[in-house]
């Protein structure tokens, strides 16, 4: 079993588990398009960090950081993240981490899939 990460606007792989990890739900993206298993809207770093954050690549590193400690601080998004790692240990399937921000490299979803392996 695979984790993969992907933005939710790509096209759709078959027989994954489709978990959706953005706080705000994507534009443009139906609910019966988005063919999602689950939508953890809790792991996502709260609306403060991502508002700081801003998709910035330069300040991928402290978000990074700042959101491992929210992962670990906040009672909210710990008991998200906790349901993840048991979704993981319960599932054959590949995983995949959807998120709607245009850079697939500095994001929440590229924290949380480091953190699953």
């Amino acid at each position: 079993m695979t984790i993969h990460i992907q933005r939710i606007y790509d096209k759709e792989q078959k027989d994954c588990v489709r978990i959706l990890v953005d706080r705000v739900w994507p534009r443009g993206v139906s609910k019966e398009d988005a063919n999602l298993d689950y939508w953890l809207k809790e792991l996502a770093p709260t609306s403060e960090l991502r508002k700081w954050f801003d998709h910035d690549p330069k300040l991928y590193a402290a978000f990074k950081e700042k959101y491992e400690k929210e992962l670990r601080e906040n009672d909210n998004q710990q008991e998200a993240f906790n349901e993840l790692k048991e979704i993981k240990s319960n599932t054959k399937k590949d995983i995949i981490l959807l998120f709607a921000a245009k850079d697939e490299e500095h994001n929440q979803a590229v924290v949380l899939q480091d953190l699953l392996k």
